[in-house]
């Protein structure tokens, strides 16, 4: 087999631009939610005007979902708190009358409360992430028809 390539071969043309400047000018955050510009006092308005658009071009969802999820998980420790407490009253009061009743209910407040407490953080999580995936795959879904018609 004999080689083809002449011994005096040209390199392949470079870039136009080196690396570090095409590194430069790069997005490093291309996740899709768009960023916060202008000025910080936009922002308050840009919210409160998306709250009130009657017509639900703007969605507010991503933004809040923090405050969703901390008063969701601020319910959860009030329920928690209330049933394990009820619960823990319940059986002592009980135990005076039948003490295997009381145990019984006992052992079940303090093994139940905390496992439907958990589950309930997970499915609290879980529906506030699909909702926040839901409002972004219609956000690019939108970004993306505006390019397609351009």
């Amino acid at each position: 087999m004999t080689d083809q390539t002449p011994s005096s071969a040209t390199p392949p043309p470079l870039p136009p631009q080196s690396a570090a400047d095409a590194a430069r000018a790069a997005d490093p955050d291309d996740t899709g939610v768009p960023t916060v510009e202008g000025e910080v006092a936009d922002v308050g308005r840009g919210f409160f005007s998306a709250l009130f658009d009657l017509s639900f071009r703007t969605f507010i969802t991503r933004r809040l979902a923090s405050v969703f999820y901390l008063v969701g998980l601020i319910a959860i420790a009030i329920g928690f708190i209330v049933y394990f407490v009820g619960g823990i009253w319940s059986a002592v009061s009980v135990m005076w009358l039948n003490v295997g009743a009381g145990i019984s209910g006992l052992v079940a407040t303090v093994i139940v409360v905390p496992v439907i407490t958990f589950l309930s953080i997970i499915l609290l999580r879980f529906v506030i992430e699909a909702v926040v995936a839901l409002i972004a795959i219609a956000e690019n879904t939108e970004r993306t028809a505006q390019h397609t018609r351009r």
